[in-house]
């Protein structure tokens, strides 16, 4: 960590540095390059034509999937297929779930997600085999430009979420932009988590600090 200004900017806006966060902020704006590609890529977009069909279309396939409650479990994974990045066997979302356009999100196998999460996949959010969401748990890797004339442009970006294997995300906790979590991590119950985790820790609070470290021989 750079500064202390460095700090207090992880704690509110998530993972890396305030000189990582400028740079993200501060892509050229140029009008030429498709807005979607823009978005993939973690630079400055604004939600144009294209987009907003792509999340219409995402809307309809989640007003299904929110509705396969009495299904069963592989019916519900049949509709998960449709629009997810990528779906590994034995996973499962359970209803009701929300996303921007669901096919940034890739998840490996036996990946359950439990009531009401919601990730805004704006850009790649990775979820790593066996890893458990508890309800209510938000992915939030959509970020805004710090000074409000861009902001008001309507211009926005994103920073990717990876989240390892084997990881338990306890409910009510917030993933903020830019964030990895290491295999095998615990994220405590309502934690905020504005930095990277390290494998096998577990952490807790707002902002979510170790509590318990990964014993080593």
């Amino acid at each position: 960590m750079d500064t202390f200004i460095d700090y207090i900017n992880i704690i509110l806006f998530g993972g890396g540095t305030m000189s990582d966060q400028q740079n993200y902020g501060k892509h050229p704006k140029d009008p030429s390059k498709p807005m979607k590609e823009r978005m993939l890529a973690g630079e400055l977009y604004c939600v144009n034509d294209v987009l907003e069909q792509e999340m219409n279309l995402t809307a309809k396939w989640l007003a299904r999937l929110n509705d396969s409650s009495c299904s069963s479990r592989s019916e519900r994974q049949q509709i998960i297929r449709e629009r997810l990045g990528a779906m590994g066997e034995g996973c499962d979302i359970r209803p009701p779930f929300y996303c921007d356009y669901g096919s940034n999100i890739f998840m490996g196998k036996d990946v359950i997600l439990n009531f009401n999460c919601c990730i805004l996949d704006v850009v790649t959010v990775t979820i790593g085999d066996g890893t458990l969401f508890g309800p209510n748990v938000q992915i939030y890797p959509a970020d805004h430009p710090r000074d409000k004339e861009t902001r008001l442009e309507g211009w926005e970006f994103g920073r990717p979420i990876k989240i390892g294997k084997n990881v338990w995300i306890g409910g009510g906790a917030m993933i903020l932009p830019g964030v990895t979590i290491g295999d095998d991590a615990i994220i405590g119950a309502g934690s905020v988590v504005t930095r990277d985790v390290l494998p096998g820790t577990t952490v807790a609070g707002n902002p979510a600090r170790p509590i318990i470290k990964k014993y080593v021989n």
